[in-house]
């Protein structure tokens, strides 16, 4: 196999195993009422533990890279999920953090989800997943 023919097959096998974990992982949240993205954000907000964060965060850690982040955020406040304030020191700046109804919310999911991810990776090993993890990272982190 040709090497442009082999890194069309890879990518397209990337995209394509991309969109099944998207898949599975979006069936799993669907009982909740929250996408994908709106759950990508409470994970984002849960794991600053406590300390606010700016539009411009919660959009660089992102999995998907959007521009209707502020739309995400609002649909998240009308769930009541999380909150924006105005910061004290800062009048411009507005910080996010996530409420105890969205804290409520995720732990409520995390033990679907984990069961979710390991479905998913179900057919490799420890070890290969290791592996696979290194490979993703190898292409994500260089960029």
């Amino acid at each position: 196999m040709k090497s442009l023919d082999l890194a069309k097959n890879t990518v397209v096998g990337l995209l394509k195993a991309g969109c099944k974990a998207e898949e599975f992982v979006g069936t799993a949240l669907k009982s909740s009422g929250i996408s994908l993205q709106q759950f990508n954000v409470l994970r984002i907000l849960r794991g600053r533990k406590g300390v606010p964060a700016n539009l411009q965060t919660v959009q660089k850690r992102m999995i998907h890279k959007m521009s209707n982040t502020t739309r995400l955020i609002d649909k998240l406040i009308e769930k009541k999920l999380v909150v924006r304030k105005i910061c004290k020191d800062n009048r411009r700046k507005i910080e996010i953090f996530i409420t105890d109804k969205g804290l409520e919310v995720l732990n409520q999911l995390d033990n679907k989800i984990q069961e979710t991810e390991a479905a998913i990776l179900q057919p490799l090993s420890l070890e290969e997943q290791k592996i696979l993890r290194n490979l993703i990272n190898k292409i994500t982190l260089n960029r």
